[in-house]
């Protein structure tokens, strides 16, 4: 079989019945993977033309056809086709590892979000925005992002507590430091792109707040200049935290503009009022030739996606690993 590749204009040859991300590797072709079992969506790509099979789905062995996303890891060549890469030039190989860590701590931010923190037993590579999954015993894992640029010792998440979560529970009520917590990572497909010198606006809501803190701090450690907005979005002011962690990042990159936006404001000027998306709209009528990252509950994703892509955002410049809540 001939598998061209785009926009490279290669032409691998490969048997039927091979698994397209090995082709890739094998042929040293510039590819972006983690998990390489479907779950992060890092090894996306397009089927331009031609046929192949797509394991992993509700139907085994699905047909997938001219202009279908798939997954590499996923994906089974049974003819000749042509396969479209995206970003070439923004290639992410971390592959997924399960690491043991520490609690080291675990303090309140807010009424309902805690910050934890992990030190590490060997190095964990990952990039600014990606995520992992926490297991805190067989019966509670969860996945959650990183806050942190990728380091030596330590990662750090801040968890929402959810009334009945299974795994929130936990965390609320029985992890304590010093326990043992399984990460297994990296995953997603919402990080940093640094080989870029557009202008970038980061959409928050709630404790989305931690990949897009962990993309900022990646922004500053590569010293990019790019101009950045940042709208951080909350239900109410109760709910606000990490400013602090802003005002350094201010510090950092001087390019740097935030605005946060509290739904119920109330009297207060000290903070924008109104829904985040909202405020991103009326500021800016044009967002073309920009980049977006966007994180939070999955319904504030969505609309910010939308409102994006209406303002000119190019939609694969619109960057966001939504989290459906799901025995959390």
């Amino acid at each position: 079989m001939e598998v061209s590749i785009l926009p490279l204009k290669r032409v691998l040859d490969a048997p039927a019945g091979e698994n397209l991300l090995d082709v890739l590797r094998a042929h040293d072709v510039p590819v972006s993977y983690s998990c390489m079992a479907g779950r992060c969506g890092t090894c996306r790509c397009r089927v331009v033309s031609g046929t192949v099979l797509v394991t992993g789905t509700a139907e085994t062995n699905a047909p997938a056809a001219t202009g279908q996303t798939v997954l590499a890891c996923q994906t089974t060549i049974v003819e000749d086709c042509a396969i479209e890469l995206p970003e070439v030039d923004e290639i992410v190989v971390h592959p997924a590892k399960i690491i043991k860590a520490t609690v080291v701590g675990i303090e309140d931010m807010t009424h309902d979000i805690k910050r934890l923190r992990l030190a590490l037993s060997k190095p964990f590579e990952f990039s600014p925005g990606q995520y992992a999954t926490l297991q805190f015993t067989p019966q509670h894992s969860r996945p959650y992002s990183m806050a942190v640029a990728p380091n030596a010792g330590e990662v750090e998440f801040h968890i929402r507590l959810v009334p009945g979560g299974r795994a929130t529970t936990y965390v609320a009520t029985q992890l304590k430091v010093g326990d043992a917590v399984r990460l297994s990572g990296p995953l997603g497909t919402a990080y940093l792109r640094r080989k870029t010198t557009d202008p970038i606006v980061c959409i928050a809501g709630g404790t989305g707040l931690a990949p897009i803190l962990s993309i900022l701090r990646g922004i500053a450690d590569e010293g990019m200049t790019n101009p950045v907005q940042l709208y951080f979005g909350v239900r109410s002011p109760d709910d606000i935290y990490g400013t602090h962690w802003i005002d350094e990042l201010r510090e950092r990159l001087p390019n740097l503009t935030a605005h946060v936006v509290v739904a119920a404001a109330g009297k207060s000027d000290r903070y924008r009022g109104g829904v985040v998306t909202d405020a991103v709209g009326k500021d800016w009528s044009s967002l073309k030739g920009w980049r977006a990252y966007v994180a939070g509950a999955p319904v504030m994703v969505d609309a910010a996606s939308i409102l994006l892509r209406q303002r000119g955002v190019a939609a694969e410049h619109v960057y966001a690993d939504a989290f459906y809540a799901s025995g959390i």
